[in-house]
């Protein structure tokens, strides 16, 4: 089931997601929504709190070849265990801040650590656009999103944005 996906600023956004204690169907079956969510919208990354949902768990695929298969990851209680020290820069954006872009400098390689759909341990390095796309989403799980990277006057800038859009969509114009 599709499920909506909050608009920047909204407090939950900034609140930080409880551990999963344990994984259950209804755990499971999140997850599912969740990708739903994030090919529909579409996007390469989805995190609980976007849908207001506050615990630890995050979905991903970054496979953007015509031709590749897709590789959708369920991360439940996902942690970074190690950072390169040599940087990517990328234009991020996220699906709670639609239509707006910046580049954010982020360690260009890590070691994440998270349980997958059947609660076993996984570990795996990422590099490139799934070492950015999976820090912005372990970000959001601690109530950070992409701009809190940029300097005061662009982030005040991109936040006025969305409290327009969101007036617009509350009297149905957009």
């Amino acid at each position: 089931m599709k499920r909506t996906i909050l608009i920047h600023p909204d407090p939950r956004l900034k609140k930080t997601a409880v551990a999963v204690p344990d994984l259950s169907d209804d755990l499971r079956q999140l997850a599912d929504d969740m990708l739903e969510t994030m090919y529909t919208a579409p996007g390469i990354g989805l995190a609980a709190p976007q849908i207001g949902v506050l615990e630890r768990l995050i979905v991903l695929d970054c496979v953007k070849e015509e031709d590749g298969a897709p590789r959708p990851l369920a991360m439940f209680n996902p942690r970074i265990l190690a950072a390169s020290e040599e940087n990517n820069v990328y234009e991020e954006g996220c699906l709670s801040i639609p239509e707006q872009y910046a580049e954010v400098t982020r360690p260009k390689v890590v070691d994440v650590e998270w349980l997958d759909r059947d609660g076993n341990l996984q570990t795996e390095t990422f590099d490139g656009l799934w070492a950015t796309c999976v820090q912005h989403e372990i970000d959001h799980l601690d109530g950070k999103l992409f701009i809190d990277y940029l300097k005061p006057l662009k982030r005040q800038m991109i936040t006025r944005k969305m409290q327009k859009l969101k007036r617009e969509i509350a009297r149905g114009n957009a």
